[in-house]
């Protein structure tokens, strides 16, 4: 099957190298796992074997139909040809474990983040550098969307992987970034929104950063992308009182 360059395809070679991946994450007999942009169902099918319940969206037809011809056998497997932002998430319970298309990786994070009905764990294959920027509490520098997720979940590389993985190989290094749910949500569900717009506004704005009580937390000589978790959520409370 031909790559779709405007699709970010980038398939994993080795059913085995998924299987270990797998292995590396928290999905359980009892989970519903969504696999999103599924491909031809390398990693569905081992999903497939690890959980109750499958989920695999893939929106290019000409890949639906072989994944639909590769699945055909496993009945706890549900193809469903859409575009997965788009999609209405599930009302139950469920996991995520997906080779994701890398342009669109912030807008797949943020659909499955901002609902309400988030999921417990996030397993995604993604850029390194786009990983590396969720990992707010570690050495570097924090992007925007790892700001905003923090207070719901626990983020860590869990594998790193070759270009050789891949067919064809990408240009750009990748990793499987792990993003679990907290036990304690530390922004209430009404005050989500808000943290979010402060987050962003704080990132897009210098002028606005600037003008918080960054005195207060001791963060004077701090740009955004190196507060900690518990800065941003200072800060925020803080703000509020002003």
């Amino acid at each position: 099957m031909q790559r779709l360059d405007s699709h970010s395809q980038n398939f994993l070679r080795s059913p085995r190298l998924v299987k270990e991946l797998i292995g590396h994450s928290t999905i359980k007999k009892s989970d519903t796992v969504l696999d999103i942009g599924a491909g031809s169902g390398v990693i569905s099918s081992a999903l497939a074997t690890r959980c109750k319940e499958v989920i695999a969206y893939e929106l290019d037809p000409r890949m639906v139909k072989k994944l639909r011809d590769n699945l055909a056998r496993n009945d706890n497997v549900t193809v469903l040809q859409q575009d997965f932002l788009q999609a209405e998430l599930p009302d139950y319970p469920y996991k995520i474990f997906s080779n994701i298309p890398f342009h669109l990786s912030s807008p797949i994070l943020k659909k499955i983040t901002e609902s309400p009905r988030r999921p417990r764990a996030i397993y995604l294959i993604v850029q390194k550098q786009f990983a590396n920027k969720l990992l707010i509490d570690k050495p570097g520098f924090t992007g925007m969307l790892g700001a905003q997720i923090a207070p719901l979940y626990a983020a860590r590389v869990r594998q790193r992987l070759q270009k050789s993985d891949y067919f064809p190989p990408p240009a750009v290094d990748t990793a499987m970034i792990e993003l679990k749910l907290k036990d304690e949500q530390l922004v209430s569900e009404e005050r989500l929104e808000a943290y979010r717009h402060f987050i962003a506004n704080c990132f897009a704005y210098p002028k606005v950063f600037l003008k918080m009580p960054l005195k207060d937390i001791g963060c004077v000589d701090k740009k955004p992308s190196e507060l900690s978790s518990n800065e941003w959520l200072e800060l925020f409370a803080l703000q509020q009182k002003y």
